[in-house]
């Protein structure tokens, strides 16, 4: 005979209260000796009880059982009035504090003790030891949550203003029992330190026993896991983990002591499931593995971890912790749950009950000076963009995908691939290698006057196509296997034998001056910080604008001009912002909500200034005045910040830049119509919007009324600047430019020559090098004033921008590239400006030419140099190639006093080397 759905109920009822550690019993067969008893069917005052929980001959607590499919919100009342009438066998007043209703399918909790007591959903029962701990503390968890925010105000000094704003925000939430919070903080503005400072305050204020943190891939908890290590908890002067363990889970055994558990969300899967992790699992995101796309295999109750373990989940970048596999992790636990993340979708936030605490964006966090803005880099090749075509009848090679062995074969057919077969079914190593030389010759352009290629992380699409790229890139720029590695879940070490962990490689990319381009996968394609980074290269396709986000969030953070010099140069001055060189199209398509800030980079500083004080207010000349203070603030020294803020009437250039942003965020123009934080526009009237709005701007553009800061932002920008900033999506096909950036190089060949023609007579080397043949000669101080000068008329006017201004414009008469710091290139750069040369070369590669060119005419007139001599000869050579010209009292310093100094040249030349030197000044500076 079929069960009635009643009786299956309770027999899921019993299983599962059995699972819990409860003794399930009939009320008349009752023995207590056994321990925690579930009574069922017990006979109240009014009523019968479908299950009474005892602990110690107490009742602490009832379950009201009901049929699959019944709806349980109302069913609260029934319970809680078997909760009053108790059999007098109880101790008199005595009432149960735990609620349940359930149906073996859907149970409900409530603890009554609780403020504005409510019911919540939950996976299993909790452990009878629980409910008794519980049952004897004076006060609970979510009593002393609402007592947090009045009675222990949090401490701000060294929060920044988003932290702070997080904190609050969530403390505010937990006090009203929101069971989710979610916070979003733009990457590198601290979510993990804020994270320690949140956690310490629910462990001390709130009492919260254990805290779960979990990431997706083990080296985001071991970066974790030192945060809460270096955490400095406020007025006591002691680390975090002084005062409480800290566990970062990296077998399945759960340190029940800790009081913050750090994970991974597929280990803690595992062990709900009673499985064993494999290593690398841990080391790899639930991304690269595809489980965000796995059907999710059910998890049921595991008594070694009960529900009640955790009161508190912290799922670190929880864009990616709330789908199928792992939403099971999350729910499975009686806890709350906050999420962090930089990019929220629409899903996350719908998944944390549209409970956004607060919002700190990527624009914010670049006016606010915690993130620097981004440009992006155009690069297209032929085959990128259209693929190709093999015939048939020619060899090509087959390589294993997993052996990555080769073999020749011949084709019988056509080959005929398109672009998204790269890198995948077929590889074209020119198509990477044209791709690689292609960023490699923009670097100038990009990051000027730089010795070493900035830091810079590949994107690759697999493991196989990283191994290509890496190689290739060694090639490419002629550097040794320690300039550029992969860093995957396959990196193998030659000098261990084995394979490489990824900290290892991961610290050496922060740090080592050697290391210079990374290539990965997914590795540290999120959470991993790596502050140096100023290049980003895709070379695979994102559609995920959430992981496009996480990817391109690798190069916001900043850090100090000392901490960047130490790993790229002292030629790379301060981190005023990065790039992201585009290979495949990935910036092309709509995927990220933050834009650049700066919506005009080809209007000049000084122009959006006074438009802004004419009154032009829109929302893009303001957005783009905002992006150039921010990073304006990064680079100006004390003293020009001090000036700045004076005029400014003691506002900082990071408040000038996010009350310009503030201007027009909507929800900021409603909190200012209403007087009310986090009003939304629809509180308030279109009028009275519109009249909060006008404040705001006009309180956020009146300091630009003042001609005095305008210019001394002009300055500061003109002094900071060593390159142009330059945001182009650029059709580069090997080492072609596209119109616009001809364009751009134009207007600066033009603006350079028009300078020089204007000041033809006031300059001292101008006269000299207009009026060839010449009796004057050109000196070292001469050519520094007219550098002087064009650096205080444009900042672009220098050397290594001259150079690739002329290159784009006339290539084909342009040989060679100028080098770093090598002024004397401005006598060429003039000299090919007013069309007094033919070819543009290197200064000191034409010194070369007619050092030879002289030696040959001195040979025909039966002079011949010995050994001895020809070297001090090239000495000069390649001391006029760099400084224009020769003294005799050059002769006693480096490096020619290393080879015996003006005494040794008087042997080798005699009564010569005066003339000889005359000679030499007037044949290599021609």
């Amino acid at each position: 005979m079929p069960k009635h759905p009643e009786e299956l109920a309770r027999e899921k009822i019993d299983s599962a209260l059995a699972a819990a550690g409860w003794s399930v019993q009939r009320y008349r067969k009752f023995d207590p000796s056994v321990g925690p008893v579930a009574l069922t069917d017990v006979p109240l005052v009014d009523g019968v009880c479908d299950y009474l929980l005892v602990v110690g001959r107490a009742a602490i607590g009832i379950v009201e059982a009901k049929k699959a499919g019944t709806t349980l919100a109302g069913v609260a009342e029934q319970s809680r009035f078997y909760g009053d009438n108790l059999p007098d066998f109880f101790v008199k007043g005595e009432r149960p504090r735990f609620f349940y209703e359930s149906t073996g399918v859907e149970t409900f909790f409530r603890d009554v003790s609780d403020p504005d007591a409510r019911s919540r959903r939950v996976f299993a029962f909790h452990r009878p030891e629980t409910l008794a701990e519980w049952a004897s503390q004076r006060e609970t968890l979510r009593a002393r949550l609402a007592r947090t925010p009045g009675e222990h105000p949090l401490a701000r000094a060294g929060l920044r203003e988003c932290q702070v704003e997080a904190i609050e925000s969530l403390e505010r939430s937990l006090a009203e029992d929101r069971p989710r919070a979610l916070i979003q903080m733009a990457t590198g503005s601290g979510k993990t330190y804020t994270a320690c400072a949140f956690v310490e305050r629910l462990i001390r204020h709130g009492g919260a026993r254990r805290v779960l943190f979990l990431v997706d891939r083990a080296n985001l908890g071991r970066q974790a896991k030192g945060e809460f290590e270096q955490f400095v908890i406020p007025g006591t002067n002691r680390k975090f983990t002084e005062l409480y363990n800290v566990q970062h889970l990296t077998s399945n055994h759960l340190d029940h002591v800790a009081r913050v558990t750090i994970a991974t969300i597929q280990r803690l899967y595992s062990m709900l499931r009673g499985e064993e992790l494999p290593e690398d699992l841990d080391e790899r995101s639930g991304f690269e593995l595809g489980l965000d796309k796995t059907p999710p295999k059910d998890i049921a109750y595991n008594p070694a971890l009960p529900i009640e373990t955790f009161d508190f989940i912290v799922t670190d970048e929880c864009h990616r912790s709330i789908y199928n596999v792992w939403r099971q992790v999350l729910e499975y636990f009686d806890a709350h749950l906050i999420g962090l993340t930089a990019t929220p979708s629409k899903q996350t936030i719908g998944f944390f009950g549209g409970n956004l605490v607060t919002e700190y964006g990527h624009e914010r966090a670049v006016a606010d000076g915690v993130n620097v803005g981004y440009e992006v880099y155009r690069i297209k090749t032929e085959v990128t963009e259209r693929g190709a075509t093999v015939e048939k009848g020619l060899f090509v090679d087959r390589r294993d995908r997993k052996t990555r062995a080769r073999r020749w074969e011949e084709l019988d057919d056509d080959l005929t691939y398109d672009a998204s077969a790269l890198d995948r079914s077929v590889v074209v190593p020119s198509q990477i290698r044209t791709v690689l030389q292609a960023f490699k010759d923009a670097l100038p352009e990009l990051f000027p006057g730089r010795e070493l290629v900035p830091k810079t992380l590949v994107f690759c699409k697999d493991d196989s196509h990283a191994e290509d790229v890496v190689q290739l890139a060694r090639e490419v720029f002629g550097k040794g296997n320690d300039f550029a590695k992969k860093i995957t879940y396959n990196t193998y070490d030659p000098e261990t034998k084995r394979y490489a962990k990824s900290d290892t490689l991961i610290a050496e990319f922060r740090t080592s001056p050697t290391l210079r381009i990374a290539v990965t996968v997914d590795m540290i394609a999120t959470g991993t910080d790596i502050r140096p980074l100023e290049c980003l290269l895709f070379l695979r396709d994102v559609k995920s604008r959430i992981y496009f986000e996480q990817m391109k969030g690798r190069g916001t953070r900043v850090l100090t001009p000392t901490d960047l010099q130490a790993v790229s140069g002292s030629d790379a001055r301060a981190k005023t912002h990065f790039v992201i060189v585009d290979a495949v199209g990935v910036c092309e398509s709509d995927k990220t909500d933050s834009r650049p800030l700066e919506k005009k980079p080809t209007v000049a500083l000084d122009k959006i200034l006074i438009d802004v004080a004419f009154g032009k207010r829109d929302e893009d000349t303001l957005s783009s005045l905002a992006g150039r203070l921010a990073r304006l603030d990064r680079a100006v020294d004390d003293e020009r910040r001090r000036e700045i803020e004076a005029l400014a009437g003691g506002r900082k250039l990071s408040v000038l830049a996010r009350d310009l942003l503030r201007a027009h965020d909507p929800d900021e123009i409603a909190a200012a119509a209403t007087g009310k934080p986090g009003a939304s526009p629809a509180e308030t009237s279109p009028e009275r919007f519109d009249a909060a709005q006008k404040a705001l701007i006009d309180a956020a553009c009146a300091p630009f009324d003042k001609p005095a800061l305008r210019e001394a932002l002009v300055l500061a920008k003109k002094e900071t600047e060593q390159t142009i900033d330059v945001v182009t999506i650029d059709e580069v096909v090997y080492r072609g430019f596209d119109p616009a950036a001809k364009e751009k190089a134009a207007s600066l060949v033009r603006s350079f020559r028009e300078y020089i023609e204007a000041h033809r007579a006031e300059i001292d080397a101008l006269k000299i090098l207009y009026s060839r043949p010449y009796g004057q000669r050109l000196t070292e101080s001469m050519l520094k004033e007219l550098e002087k000068k064009l650096r205080a008329k444009d900042a672009a006017f220098n050397e290594e921008l001259l150079w690739s201004a002329f290159a784009a414009t006339k290539p084909e008469r342009v040989k060679g590239r100028t080098q770093v710091d090598r002024f004397a290139d401005l006598v060429p750069l003039v000299r090919f400006a007013l069309e007094r040369e033919e070819v543009l070369a290197p200064f000191a590669d034409s010194v070369r030419v007619r050092f030879e060119q002289w030696l040959g005419r001195k040979r025909t007139e039966g002079v011949v140099f010995s050994e001895d001599q020809r070297a001090w000869l090239e000495l000069v050579r390649d001391h006029v190639a760099t400084s224009l010209s020769i003294e005799p009292g050059d002769l006693d310093y480096a490096p020619f006093h290393q080879q015996g100094g003006r005494g040794r040249a008087h042997q080798l030349f005699g009564g010569e080397l005066a003339k000889l030197l005359d000679e030499l000044n007037e044949v290599l500076a021609a």
